[in-house]
């Protein structure tokens, strides 16, 4: 019976990489004849496994969709994959407000059949990550970071050993993740400064560390004021006639931070990666301001200014 169950767990994880499969190629993958595949498949149909036969020179086995839902065999990366995804979404990254207790349902079923050394990585990641607040309509380009990376920050933080970043060596305490792009926050040992980096590639240390003073208690607003003022391609202070007060309370947390200088000025510090999405940032304020730069960011503003001019003229 266990030789069986084996087989037929073997089975299903071949019927799952979504193609077509022949008879001849799974009875060789399970060592087993034509016959006692057969009597494989006809089991996994009655189990509830949607598992389609093809004919033709294309044909073959291929596991389709049911009326219920079978269970699944996931792969190391792809259950980490899952569990990390599904623990985002508790944290509110979907932005789906009804699905936290069934994502926790599906984490807990997740976590409780994963091998130790694979929860470990699922604990490390998600001990690591905090995810910043959502923004919309934004026009910045996706910055993907591959899952190897962000297991091997994790695991620094995790186990407190330095990392080398850009050629530089940080002590990593926290990733977080915003807008499609992946920051960790960490001290640089070369300048001696607390720093947002954006994160591309990691390389492990050996040495390790004791843990410093936080440079915030919220290191997610550390993140997004380090963005605001060093971490674009395009930076400008506008000065909002209106208390920082009405600004902030006005603003997308995400937009920037705002300065106050006195009881009716402000000034919004903010950046983008194009100048189109800092125009859209003021245009949105609903206030008077003053822009006295960058240059290229003032001529993009007087440009959009005349063609909305134009637009109202009769």
């Amino acid at each position: 019976m266990a030789e069986t169950a084996t087989r037929l767990l073997r089975l299903l994880s071949l019927l799952q990489d979504q193609r077509a499969r022949t008879g001849r190629d799974l009875a060789d993958h399970l060592g087993v004849t034509d016959r006692t595949l057969r009597h494989d498949i006809a089991r996994l149909r009655e189990l509830g496994y949607p598992i389609h036969a093809e004919r033709g020179s294309i044909g073959g086995y291929r596991l389709g969709q049911g009326a219920t839902m079978p269970p699944l065999l996931l792969d190391d990366d792809e259950a980490v994959a899952v569990a990390v995804a599904i623990g985002l979404a508790e944290e509110g990254a979907t932005g789906i407000a009804d699905i936290r207790e069934s994502t926790s349902r599906a984490l807990a079923k997740l976590t409780q059949i994963m091998p130790k050394r694979l929860q470990r990585k699922v604990k490390a990641l998600r001990n690591a990550t905090a995810v910043g607040p959502a923004v919309t309509g934004s026009r910045e380009p996706d910055a993907p970071v591959a899952a190897a990376v962000l297991d091997t920050i994790a695991a620094a933080v995790r186990d407190g050993k330095t990392l080398r970043i850009g050629g530089t060596e940080v002590e990593p305490y926290r990733l977080i993740s915003w807008q499609r792009r992946w920051y960790l926050v960490a001290y640089d040992l070369d300048d001696h400064t607390w720093r947002a980096l954006p994160v591309t590639t990691a390389v492990p240390g050996e040495r390790r560390f004791a843990p410093r003073l936080l440079p915030d208690d919220d290191l997610v607003a550390f993140v997004l004021r380090e963005i605001a003022s060093t971490g674009w391609k395009v930076h400008a202070r506008i000065t909002v006639l209106a208390p920082a007060s009405v600004v902030v309370a006005r603003i997308n947390p995400t937009v920037g931070i705002v300065e106050a200088v006195d009881e009716h000025t402000s000034v919004l510090v903010t950046g983008a990666d194009t100048l189109e999405t800092i125009a859209i940032y003021v245009g949105m304020l609903g206030m008077d301001f003053r822009l006295d730069g960058p240059p290229e960011l003032v001529e993009h503003v007087r440009v959009l200014g005349q063609r909305y001019l134009a637009a109202v003229r009769p």
